[in-house]
């Protein structure tokens, strides 16, 4: 039996947004928290998708989808966690990949995929 290891990382990322969430709702304040938010909502946002892109048999997308949410939400994280500012300048990689992985999703979907 072969792992599907987009499907396991899509289902560890929702995992982990939702716990990041949970934490951003009850054991963060402040800005901490808006990062624990909206890390966690676009993480499982992006984690759904890649499951969604493995099942149109679209893996390239789920791959960026996976990534470019791990490196979006993580920065975010790890800034909720004190890690240092500038942190967020290495946040709009994530998000440009995660634009790339929907622009990627429609083009397979035009084509008929």
């Amino acid at each position: 039996m072969r792992v599907n290891w987009l499907v396991v990382l899509a289902a560890l990322s929702g995992a982990f947004a939702v716990g990041a969430g949970a934490f951003g709702a009850h054991g963060a304040t402040g800005v901490a928290q808006e990062w624990l938010k909206t890390g966690g909502q676009y993480q499982l946002i992006h984690a759904l998708a890649a499951l969604v892109a493995v099942r149109m048999d679209a893996r390239g997308p789920g791959w960026l989808f996976v990534i470019g949410a791990m490196i979006f939400a993580g920065t975010l994280y790890l800034m909720a966690i004190g890690a240092p500012r500038w942190f967020g300048a290495i946040t709009p990689i994530g998000g440009t990949l995660l634009i790339a992985g929907w622009l990627w999703l429609a083009w397979i979907a035009a084509r008929g995929g």
